[in-house]
């Protein structure tokens, strides 16, 4: 009987851990679906972003589908930057580690940001983003 006792915990761990990835395998197909509209999409853990012709679209994943989602009109983006802890980066930086964000600067002066994984996840998004818009502006100017 003590031999019985000491798997439970054991059952338990697996337990949860299929329960984790039925979870996680239930937002990817969500993700999956809602995809297939997109001419462009990409999912991690933080946040979905998708691409359809002018728009992008991104929110936050979940086994019914995205959630918090959020758009804007490529024809409203002045200019486009990775930041990671908040810094801007160029592809030369892709070693570094931290909070990995695309930033949206908005002709209006707002901003929108989407968190990413990786970061050249994110610089590729970044430089496939800025050649759809109308006129590049590099940061700042």
């Amino acid at each position: 009987m003590l031999h019985g006792l000491m798997w439970f915990p054991l059952l338990f761990a697996f337990m949860g851990l299929a329960w984790a990835g039925w979870n996680e395998y239930r937002k990817v197909e969500a993700y999956r679906i809602w995809a297939e509209t997109c001419d462009r999409a990409k999912y991690d853990v933080q946040a979905i972003l998708g691409q359809r012709g002018r728009q992008l679209i991104w929110g936050t994943p979940t086994r019914q589908g995205p959630v918090s989602q959020q758009s804007v009109s490529l024809d409203d983006v002045k200019s486009i930057q990775v930041l990671v802890n908040g810094t801007p980066v160029s592809g030369a930086d892709g070693s570094q580690k931290g909070q990995v964000a695309l930033q949206l600067c908005l002709s209006d002066g707002a901003t929108e940001s989407v968190r990413f994984m990786e970061l050249d996840m994110a610089l590729k998004w970044g430089q496939a983003l800025r050649q759809d818009l109308p006129r590049y502006a590099e940061p700042g100017v």
